[in-house]
């Protein structure tokens, strides 16, 4: 597992689809819905012709805290959604890898909004391990 400060990731073994399967899985049990879904891949085929390992931004939304930090800042979907990449490397390894959301919520300075990143945080990296535990299973 890697972390940074503005966001964290995990080895997903070699089965992209798998992966991306069970990551999408786990936000929804977490309570996140997938609001945006981008392929990256097919992006760069089209626009520059060149050709990349698989690449998926996914932008995750838990409506209930997303709500509650609307609520305390309108402007705060700004920083919204929280989004998760699901890619792999040239060598067929695939990554799931995280938004840190308190990284990014903190710029607001607010004590609320900031315990509110915490806890998306939380959730995040339950889906992190538990999509380790999945994909370290399969392999």
């Amino acid at each position: 597992m890697k972390s940074q400060t503005y966001g964290f990731s995990v080895a997903a073994g070699r089965d992209f689809d798998r992966a991306l399967k069970i990551t999408v899985e786990e936000l929804k049990k977490e309570g996140f819905g997938i609001v945006t879904d981008i392929d990256f891949q097919a992006i760069l085929k089209e626009k520059l012709a060149v050709d990349e390992p698989r690449y998926r931004i996914l932008g995750a939304c838990n409506p209930s805290l997303a709500y509650q930090a609307m609520r305390a800042d309108p402007d705060i979907g700004l920083l919204l959604p929280c989004n998760v990449v699901v890619r792999e490397d040239r060598e067929g390894g695939v990554t799931v890898a995280f938004t840190a959301p308190e990284t990014l919520l903190g710029f607001v300075n607010r004590d609320d909004i900031a315990n509110l990143g915490i806890e998306v945080r939380r959730r995040l990296e339950r889906v992190r391990d538990t999509v380790a535990g999945k994909t370290r299973s399969a392999a």
